[in-house]
Order: C-alpha cells, then structure tokens, then sequence
C-alpha cells in the first residue's frame, strides 16, 4: 500500500493517502495512537471511548448483541484492544480486536451509526486497523459476519473454504443476553 512509519519530534508518523496516524508515546507497543483523516479521527485510547454510545448501537441496533448488558461491553472494551471513530469529540463508530498482538486476531462489533455510513468512513476505518503497528505481523485474523462481506473482501479477507469449515469448531449461546 506504501505506507512509511518514521520518528518524527519523538512522534510515530505514519502517511498513506490522504491521512496520517500520529501516535505521541513511543515505544515497543503502540497502545494508543491515532489517525486524522480531514475532520475524522480513529483513536485506540481506551479513555476516550463513549460507552454509552457503543452499548447503545450494540443492544438495540445490532444483529448480534441485541439486549447486552453494559456491564458485558464494559468487560468486553477492557479486555480488547478498541478503536474508535470520532468526528470531533463525537463517537461514531468503533471496532474491537481481540488479540494476543502476535498471531491471531478476532475483529468484532464493527460498526459506524447511521448517520455516518456512505462516507468510506467504515474502509477507512479498516485501513488503520490492518495499518496498526502493533498487527502488522499477525498470521490469522478472524471475523464473522452475516452482510459486510463486500467491506472484508476489499481488505483481502475471505470466506472460509469448506476444508477451514470442517475445522473450525465454536460454542455458541445465542439467547445469553436474554436470560
């Protein structure tokens, strides 16, 4: 994609396209670090998610967290390596990764409000997660979804072949939320 990282000010730059990501805290993990693209920003600060916001979209807009409790997300976002999508101060949208940050990643509870979509923003909001330094060398990444397809193709995602379907294996409690 020819993207660059370099040092800049004691700043991680990172340039592609039309946007930039600028982490302010070097280091071996690039916990929390950002991307501006025009009046959008993904950031992965724990601190600046709006829980309200995420719990929300998840248990009322959702195919598949409906009636979640905050309780859970809240469990879920600080067990997570999380990024949110902001246009100012405002949450808009959010994707949550859970990984060991070496070889295996599972993405989850994507999604930009309504308001928002047909934007690119959720493309764009793909890139910097891929983009991540902290992922750069992952063997698998892993998702599911039900009507984003289209969206994980462009990225290089594929559906399982029906070999990787005869491995894969879940436990599943579909109705946990609504006991």
């Amino acid at each position: 994609m020819g993207c660059e990282w370099r040092v800049e000010s004691g700043e991680w730059i990172m340039e592609s396209r039309e946007w930039e990501i600028v982490n302010r805290k070097q280091g071996v993990s690039m916990m929390n670090y950002s991307a501006v693209n025009g009046e959008f920003r993904v950031g992965t600060d724990p601190e600046e998610l709006d829980v309200a916001v995420i719990h929300r979209y998840l248990s009322t807009a959702s195919y598949w967290a409906q009636d979640i409790p905050v309780d859970v997300v809240e469990k879920a976002i600080a067990n997570s390596l999380c990024f949110g999508l902001y246009k100012g101060n405002k949450q808009i949208g959010f994707a949550r990764l859970v990984t060991d940050r070496a070889t295996f990643a599972y993405l989850a509870d994507v999604f930009i409000l309504e308001e928002y979509r047909g934007r690119g923003l959720s493309k764009w909001l793909m890139e910097v997660i891929q983009l991540h330094p902290d992922l750069l060398g992952l063997r698998r990444w892993m998702l599911m979804t039900r009507d984003a397809q289209g969206l994980y193709e462009q990225f290089g995602w594929t559906v399982l072949d029906e070999e990787s379907r005869t491995k894969c294996m879940q436990r599943h409690f579909k109705e946990v939320y609504t006991r």
